[in-house]
């Protein structure tokens, strides 16, 4: 029986596929793993640096999309070919570090209670290959988030997990867990999706087990250099808090989840100097009364003074 699946989507990464399947290539494990692996029509060569790196290994299955589908249909492609008791995410331009897979496995065969693992991950720079941060510890919600957690953390502070940092358990509704009227963010969906169904703690291995890339195709690339893409990952984002209410997630924390991620947008855009977007979106964040901090609190309260804002707030004028 297989014990792990490994899903990874690939669209456009030719430059960058190759690491990451070799970094699964790598690993060795104690158990029968599989590594499920599609190319969504790519223009460019990943296909065949796919088929080159893993030829002559049986653990890949690869898959190809005739035309371009996105992301949502090749993860529900993935998940309904998956065998594995467990299932682990990458991004096709991440990489995994020796050990990974044996680490993540070892911790839900000992965690029962554990329903979604994940470990630390290095954000790295693509151009310059230098370091830049650790996701999880210095994610900016960090101090709220407890190494075991659950989905009303999930809701209330963001994804404070690397996509490419996952695996969970095997569920009988993992034809349920891609909402695709989310258009851009499809991780946090699965990870609110996973924890509702699944039930039980969302836990942190405190160890480097994989490097997530930063690069101008990247999500988070793009997103900081469109509005229109970054005010469509506020909706994305709220979709995904909004989902947490079919498992019994209490009103108030959904909705200081949204309050959250709008706040959070506000302050995005009072970095950039965009006041009226900044304007548009504390006041969004602040209509039900719910409030995620006293930054929160100041921001809207001087709402109309942007500048006094991001002075107070960030020690500079935008």
């Amino acid at each position: 029986m297989v014990k792990v699946s490994v899903i990874v989507p690939v669209y456009r990464l030719g430059a960058m596929v190759n690491e990451c399947l070799e970094g699964l290539r790598a690993q060795q494990t104690p158990f029968e793993t599989e590594m499920l692996i599609i190319d969504d029509a790519s223009p460019d060569d990943s296909w065949t640096r796919m088929l080159s790196v893993a030829e002559g290994d049986r653990r890949f299955r690869l898959f190809r999309n005739e035309t371009n589908r996105g992301l949502a249909f090749n993860q529900k492609r993935l998940l309904a070919k998956a065998r594995g008791e467990y299932i682990a995410y990458m991004d096709g331009d991440d990489i995994a570090y020796p050990g990974k897979l044996e680490a993540m496995t070892a911790y839900l065969d000992t965690h029962p209670g554990c329903s979604i693992v994940y470990h630390e991950a290095e954000v790295f720079d693509h151009d310059s290959g230098q370091a830049l941060y650790l996701y999880s510890r210095d994610h900016y919600n960090a101090r709220y988030v407890p190494p075991v957690a659950n989905v009303e953390h999930l809701v209330k502070y963001g994804c404070f997990l690397n996509a490419s940092s996952v695996m969970f358990r095997r569920h009988d509704n993992l034809d349920k867990v891609v909402d695709d009227r989310c258009q851009i963010l499809l991780d946090y969906p699965m990870h609110i999706l996973n924890a509702g169904y699944l039930g039980g703690t969302v836990d942190r291995i405190d160890r480097v087990l994989g490097r997530y890339r930063l690069h101008a195709g990247s999500s988070c690339g793009q997103n900081a250099k469109s509005d229109a893409r970054r005010i469509r990952v506020v909706d994305d984002q709220v979709q995904s808090v909004e989902n947490a209410a079919r498992f019994g997630v209490e009103p108030g924390v959904i909705a200081a989840g949204k309050a959250h991620h709008r706040f959070a947008a506000a302050l995005f855009f009072l970095k950039q100097g965009k006041d009226s977007l900044f304007r548009d979106f504390i006041t969004l964040a602040s209509e039900d009364g719910c409030f995620f901090d006293d930054r929160h609190r100041f921001a809207y309260a001087h709402k109309d003074q942007p500048q006094e804002v991001c002075e107070r707030l960030f020690g500079a004028v935008a």
